[in-house]
């Protein structure tokens, strides 16, 4: 299944920050999301950065992760050449990696 299948997602940029945070629709679906969407797997599924950009923060009591990932916007949304460099399309990118 996909990410999307049992979480959903909101984001936040500020100049070549992204933060994502993901959120479980079921919390019975939390111990997978904790357990396979992971710094690396993160960093991976973008293929764009190094897994030493990605923080992970657990937020258990709400069943979410939230991914601070640095770099991750090219420079930034004013800087950027990127048609859509802004977070909220990385959060829909990241809602399609398999779980």
């Amino acid at each position: 299944m996909r990410l999307h299948d049992i979480a959903h997602a909101r984001t936040g940029d500020k100049g070549d920050i992204s933060n994502i945070s993901v959120i479980a629709y079921d919390a019975a679906h939390w111990p997978l999301i904790r357990d396979a969407v992971t710094p690396e797997r993160v960093a991976a599924h973008f293929g764009t950065f190094d897994a030493g950009d990605v923080t992970r923060y657990d937020l258990p009591q709400l069943q979410a992760l939230n991914f601070v990932i640095r770099g991750a916007l090219t420079g930034g949304v004013t800087r950027s050449l990127a048609l859509d460099a802004h977070g909220k399309c990385l959060a829909s990118v990241l809602l399609e990696m398999p779980v």
